[in-house]
């Protein structure tokens, strides 16, 4: 559980096309902090294989999922001083969470949840991703939603604007902010 004096670590996740980057970019410009997108963090051949329409296997996203937990634990000051940072990853797996939880610590997870059919469309209208649309089913076959899974787990519906979608998040997570110190002044 976050603690009021730990860096903030938010890891905004969902599937390909919910806009994760989007979203961290807007909570990374409202809350001054450093924010990184996955996607910089796979190696070249994994970026070659979702090119091509292969989906990454486990063993694939391992070293990945390190690269990212090394990000969260190695906060630098924001712009506002404070420790904390941001990074849009699509966690699809419970597993997956977990190794980020053990290897950067508490972190808090803001599930972007939407259609199938909303996801795809977005995505075939991006230009210059290189994770094609058909990798879409794949990603769905493989995301575990985090429903009940922990209590940093936040979810977002993405059937709305980007405005209100970062406005939402911003209050959720300044709730889960006020509940952790709370919980923590009583320990």
């Amino acid at each position: 559980m976050q603690t009021a004096n730990q860096a903030l670590k938010i890891v905004v996740m969902g599937v390909s096309g919910c806009g994760k980057s989007t979203l961290s970019q807007g909570l990374s410009e409202a809350l001054r902090l450093r924010m990184k997108d996955g996607d910089e963090l796979h190696l070249p051949e994994s970026v070659a294989k979702m090119s091509s329409g292969i989906a990454l296997q486990d063993e694939d996203r391992w070293p990945w999922l390190d690269r990212i937990s090394d990000y969260l634990n190695n906060s630098e000051k924001s712009i506002k001083g404070d420790a904390g940072s941001i990074v849009a990853c699509s966690a699809l797996k419970k597993i997956y969470r977990d190794r980020i939880r053990r290897q950067a610590g508490p972190v808090v997870f803001l599930f972007l949840s939407g259609s199938p059919d909303l996801i795809r469309q977005r995505m075939q209208n991006r230009q210059g991703h290189y994770m094609q649309a058909g990798l879409l089913d794949s990603q769905l076959q493989t995301l575990e939603t985090p429903s009940g899974e922990e209590t940093d787990v936040i979810t977002l519906d993405i059937d709305q604007s980007p405005v209100t979608l970062l406005h939402q998040a911003l209050e959720q997570l300044q709730a889960f902010q006020a509940h952790a110190c709370a919980l923590s002044s009583h320990l």
